[in-house]
């Protein structure tokens, strides 16, 4: 099943700061790390992984930072997910072999449908989903002065 780490965590509320917190300049890492309070030394590794798998980009330079490599709408938290479980690389116990057959056949196939439906789930819900609920709360932020109607 899922399992929601510090890492994972950390990867999704860094991408929501970056598109709720986006302006004419690039979202610096130490201010997600004011804003959010996540340690630098999580954070970097993250980011830097966020920008292979092409969610953010990466800007160089004394102002630079990051920014989303697409729309809002168009990142889901699933392909959050993947980019951090692929980081983890942990042994997975339901791909496993060994177990009674009762485990093998019935439980574990049971738990892999429960994964499938709950990333076929976050697949559905996407960064700009997250930045309205923000906008909803009340949270301060740039999201009100730059709504994302990119077509």
């Amino acid at each position: 099943m899922l399992r929601l780490s510090k890492k994972l965590l950390f990867a999704i509320e860094a991408v929501l700061d970056i598109a709720y917190n986006a302006g004419a300049t690039p979202v610096q890492s130490t201010e997600i790390t004011g804003r959010q309070g996540i340690p630098r030394r999580y954070l970097e590794p993250v980011l830097q992984q966020l920008v292979r798998a092409g969610i953010l980009t990466g800007v160089r330079g004394p102002r630079g930072g990051y920014r989303l490599a697409r729309e809002r709408r168009r990142i889901s938290l699933g392909e959050i997910v993947r980019v951090v479980q692929a980081m983890d690389r942990a042994e997975d116990a339901i791909a496993g072999k060994a177990g009674h057959e009762l485990g093998v056949k019935v439980v574990r196939p049971l738990w892999q449908e429960l994964r499938e439906e709950l990333m076929a789930r976050l697949d559905t819900v996407t960064i700009e989903d997250l930045c309205l609920r923000a906008h909803r709360a009340h949270i301060p932020g740039q999201f009100g002065a730059k709504l994302d109607f990119t077509i």
